[in-house]
């Protein structure tokens, strides 16, 4: 099938690339062989406080407690940013990596924007960059009380994060873009349509919760009959991929960075490389604009032995594997805080280099009986200077 998406992204050429500080590209094949990200901007100003004094304002991170928003705090403490990290469990690690971190209700209780503005107030936040899908409905339901408040956000639309976070809704809005997906079924009536081997899965869910590989059709219709909540698609072989996504404002693709898939647990990547491929990037801008997604987006899909590729998935956030195309050199995060403080900026294109692989592994924080921060036992000692 041909992708025909309604807006190709601007895939640097290797003519482009030979034009960026240390881009390299293969002479005889054209293959990029490095890029690099566009540099990225410093953090702002300082603004005076109460008494003369002056502070830079903060960014506020929410699902501090997720892989996603760990290496959101780590890439803005690493790039300059004070950091409020923000989540409902008050031993979230990401509150020992942040400047301070600050406990609040889960999306879903009425006082969850009063906490989020209550924090941004006291620890002076001006930019808001959420991690969690589930609190974007409330989040974009708020904007306008948000932005009173002086905290900028750049959200997508509910009617996307909708879309993004229904695996049933989201199939028929593939289908109907003509944006490969595979064939599903939402109810047992639907099933004789939807070719096996099948995965089930929760309509709505995260990571491999409640996913079941069945290849009986029997099984699969008692399956939905038990629980209505759940879809049925075909299962996919291949190698899987997913891809990190920034879209601007108004739908432009900045990057996609594919990766594939190598090793994962619990629906988390712990090993992966980078690559590069215009059938992915073609697909995931196909996929986006079909949604009408903009800021950061995670695509996953397969690229079959043919080479044929399929989208599963689009989650409207940042990607738990998120440091690995920060590794690569594109800066996503950096990118959309300033396109969250500076909305109507024209934001760079960002390159990647293919190739980088991601090992990862468990780290820990530590605290005390009275909440303050433990060393770590098994960090190096600093190095001792003559």
């Amino acid at each position: 099938m041909t992708l025909t998406p309604t807006r190709l992204p601007a895939v640097p050429t290797a003519q482009d690339l030979l034009t960026v500080a240390s881009a390299r590209v293969d002479p005889g094949s054209g293959t990029v062989v490095r890029q690099v990200a566009a540099p990225t901007p410093p953090p702002p100003s300082p603004r005076p406080r109460g008494g003369g004094a002056a502070r830079r304002p903060a960014v506020l991170v929410t699902g501090s407690g997720g892989p996603a928003g760990v290496a959101v705090i780590r890439r803005l403490r690493a790039l300059g940013h004070r950091v409020v990290a923000v989540d409902a469990d008050p031993s979230a690690a990401g509150g020992a990596l942040a400047d301070v971190g600050v406990t609040v209700p889960r999306a879903d209780h009425p006082s969850f924007v009063d906490a989020l503005v209550a924090a941004a107030a006291e620890h002076d936040a001006d930019a808001l960059v959420p991690t969690v899908a589930e609190e974007l409905v409330a989040l974009r339901s708020a904007a306008h009380w948000l932005a009173s408040a002086g905290l900028h956000t750049w959200l997508p639309d509910a009617a996307t994060v909708d879309i993004c976070c229904d695996k049933d809704l989201f199939a028929r809005h593939m289908a109907a873009a003509r944006v490969p997906h595979p064939a599903a079924a939402g109810s047992p009536a639907e099933l004789a349509v939807v070719p096996g081997p099948w995965v089930v899965k929760p309509r709505r869910g995260r990571g491999s919760r409640g996913v079941q590989l069945l290849d009986d059709a029997a099984a699969v219709r008692a399956a939905m009959l038990a629980d209505p909540e759940l879809v049925a698609q075909t299962r996919l072989t291949g190698r899987e991929f997913t891809a990190d996504a920034l879209v601007s404002r108004d739908g432009e693709l900045l990057t996609a960075v594919p990766r594939w898939r190598e090793e994962t647990k619990a629906g988390i990547s712990v090993k992966g490389s980078t690559f590069a491929s215009a059938e992915v990037t073609a697909l995931v801008a196909a996929t986006l604009a079909a949604v009408r997604l903009t800021g950061p987006a995670n695509v996953q899909g397969f690229v079959a032995d043919d080479g044929t590729v399929t989208v599963m998935e689009v989650n409207p956030r940042f990607s738990g594997g998120l440091p690995l195309t920060l590794a690569a050199g594109a800066d996503v995060v950096g990118t959309y805080l300033q396109g969250i403080r500076e909305p109507h900026a024209r934001l760079p294109q960002l390159f990647f280099t293919p190739g980088v692989r991601m090992s990862r592994y468990f780290a820990e924080t530590y605290s005390g009986p009275d909440g303050r921060p433990v060393g770590d036992p098994c960090a190096a000692p600093a190095a001792v200077r003559a």
